[in-house]
């Protein structure tokens, strides 16, 4: 499938090159993605994902509520930066003119791409095509072999091109990935200045392109982009799907801890039971928290970008700006969803996904300048009105919630009471062989112990909303 030829193509790139121009990739903080395995593709996962894309909303819908793929998750799942300016600055008609001086390839006087053969041979990728009973390690060592002859070995103006068209490769290939053979100059403006590159949030605009990429067509099948993050977020929040194998515990990014579990089936076949699994999921099986037993060992690049995490805040890629709603999953954290609102009346309104029709010159940190402040105060607002009374509604929510939670715990209780009784009087059918308990017990059980660790979660919430509301006495109830 193209999205894992091209993760070869890069990676290899990447291999290939001379120490100090590796150490000037970890520098810009992309270093982590390549120390994850190249993971099988999951088409089936990912389209039954898009397929509960709420574009409105930019979340996803499932039955139990709303749930977002946040700045923690990218941070967590693939190690990219999260923290930093804000991936924006000007989009042109026409990129020939900074292609040719910064590149030194031929694009087209009227286009904005970059053919991608003659940008893979630029890096030495002649022969990119796999041979013959070749296998996937032999196929990538001999790519990095034949790409190192054409790369630089010293620094110097020469090495700052084979860097500028790896990064051009990466960002367009694979980690900003479109539907196409060629590659968008789009982020070109950025990588001019090197020494400038890691001091943007990468982390935050690849989420950008990942909504906008759920909001596509949900008839577009084909995968592209950097799949191991959406794949890793389902095994992490929907463990129950059964997509995953957890390979390697402990490594970090964690997506290098999974790999992707092989269906031999149809692709329709394997959507179609994915749509039911989900539309029957367990509430109780809902992974909301996933990394609250996890440190930060061997994550450097969290420390500075935990003040991001839990922020409802506006996310940039140029000509894409768009709202992370993280209070519409701070909604759904009971074991139901009451009624959901967000806003649309003030929505920033952005141009489509393509780049076609922009015909001038544009600058988006002038455009977007109330989003991009924004995101330099980390989502803060100013208005506390309304902060207060998005806090009430979020302590109001949660009680409701808790209600919810003690009325199903109690259900689940006394119907495992109910089997557990009917165990006792004799029923041959609640207990197998031996006098072990049944598995419908069992199950029960389960639920129950869950449905209780629910009810903590949540009283925990409502201590912490409520010590908010202290901080503002004029105003609390």
């Amino acid at each position: 499938m193209r999205a894992r030829v091209s993760w070869t193509l890069v990676l290899a790139a990447f291999l290939a090159f001379p120490p100090f121009q590796r150490e000037r990739v970890e520098e810009m903080g992309f270093g982590q993605i390549f120390r994850i395995e190249r993971m099988r593709v999951d088409p089936a996962l990912t389209q039954a994902l898009r397929s509960r894309w709420d574009t409105e909303a930019s979340a996803f819908a499932f039955p139990w509520g709303h749930m977002i793929p946040s700045l923690e998750n990218v941070s967590r799942i693939i190690g990219l930066r999260v923290y930093g300016r804000a991936v924006s600055g000007y989009t042109y008609p026409c990129y020939h003119d900074l292609a040719e001086r910064l590149l030194d390839l031929p694009v087209e006087r009227r286009s904005s791409l970059v053919p991608r053969v003659a940008l893979q041979e630029s890096l030495g990728l002649y022969e990119a095509g796999k041979n013959a009973g070749e296998s996937e390690d032999e196929y990538l060592a001999r790519l990095a072999r034949v790409s190192q002859r054409e790369l630089a070995s010293e620094p110097g103006p020469q090495a700052d091109l084979d860097l500028r068209r790896f990064l051009v490769l990466f960002l367009g290939r694979l980690m900003f990935a479109t539907r196409g053979d060629a590659v968008h100059c789009r982020f070109l403006p950025l990588l001019e200045d090197l020494g400038e590159v890691g001091g943007y949030a990468w982390g935050a605009a690849f989420l950008t392109h990942q909504f906008d990429g759920l909001s596509a067509s949900e008839r577009q099948t084909s995968t592209s982009g950097f799949y191991p993050f959406l794949q890793v977020w389902a095994y992490l929040h929907l463990p129950a799907l059964r997509r995953g194998d957890l390979t390697r515990p402990g490594f970090v990014p964690i997506a290098r801890r999974w790999d992707s579990r092989r269906d031999t089936r149809h692709l329709v076949d394997q959507l179609e039971r994915l749509q039911e699994v989900i539309d029957s999921y367990p509430y109780l099986d809902v992974v909301w928290q996933p990394y609250l037993g996890e440190g930060d060992e061997g994550q450097p690049w969290l420390v500075q970008a935990r003040p991001y995490f839990g922020r409802s805040v506006w996310l940039h890629a140029l000509n894409l700006v768009l709202p992370l709603n993280l209070f519409l999953t701070q909604r759904s954290l009971g074991l139901r969803q009451s009624v959901v609102e967000f806003p649309v009346r003030d929505r920033f309104r952005r141009p489509g996904r393509s780049f076609r029709g922009l015909h001038d010159t544009t600058d988006w940190r002038e455009r977007a300048r109330e989003q991009i402040e924004n995101w330099e105060r980390k989502g803060k607002g100013v208005d506390v009105t309304g902060e207060i009374a998005s806090l009430r509604a979020l302590l109001q929510s949660a009680v409701q919630d808790q209600e919810a939670a003690q009325r199903q715990t109690a259900e689940l209780r006394s119907e495992l009471e109910r089997v557990r009784g009917t165990g006792a009087g004799g029923a041959s059918s609640s207990r197998s062989a031996g006098g072990s308990p049944s598995l419908m017990e069992a199950r029960l059980a389960g639920a129950v112990l869950r449905a209780e660790e629910a009810q903590r979660h949540l009283e925990e919430r409502i201590s912490s909303f409520k010590h908010l509301s202290r901080l503002f006495p004029n105003d609390a109830d």
